[in-house]
């Protein structure tokens, strides 16, 4: 047998053999990487605890999620409640009912519905007091649904009449 050199080993060993010296060959470099201290009893355990902090992030993440929808629905809920309340004082001494149907209608297009409207004309103020709720919310938890309630009273500007018979002008002086 005659002995080959360098570049011949070398290109003889970069010819591919068939599937089964490939995989005997993958068998061994396995095995004596095993002796060697290349796998131990934790091989693997850097999938585990990828997994896990994938979890831990995926549940951090849905509570952030179900703690922003709750914070929105309350959110929307004083804004129908204060939107609702300004419409009915602004109906008040207008509408038989105080308003609250106006109040209604503006509480529905906010996506939410007036639980409650009552005029209070209790002593010197006159008031509305609308109570909404907010349901539907995105994310599927087992809380009720968002309240809110505001207080609203009509807008009423002081009027003195001057000499005239004209009211004081918004600037202060009287018109001429």
């Amino acid at each position: 047998m005659a002995v080959l050199s360098g570049t011949a080993a070398l290109s003889r060993s970069a010819v591919p053999a068939g599937p089964r010296a490939v995989l005997e060959r993958v068998v061994r470099a396995r095995a004596g990487r095993a002796t060697a201290g290349g796998h131990g009893p934790d091989t693997g355990s850097a999938t585990v605890w990828l997994l896990a902090l994938a979890m831990l992030g995926t549940a951090v993440f849905a509570a952030t999620l179900a703690v922003g929808s709750v914070v929105a629905a309350r959110h929307r809920a004083e804004s129908a409640a204060d939107l609702a309340a300004l419409a009915a004082a602004d109906r008040l001494l207008l509408d038989p009912d105080g308003g609250c149907a106006r109040a209604t209608g503006i509480a529905a297009a906010q996506g939410a519905d007036l639980v409650s409207c009552a005029v209070d004309r209790s002593g010197d103020a006159v008031e509305v007091v609308a109570e909404v709720r907010v349901v539907g919310l995105p994310v599927r938890l087992p809380v009720g649904p968002a309240r809110a309630r505001a207080r609203a009273g009509p807008v009423r500007a002081p009027v003195s009449v001057a000499e005239d018979g004209l009211g004081d002008v918004p600037g202060g002086t009287a018109a001429s």
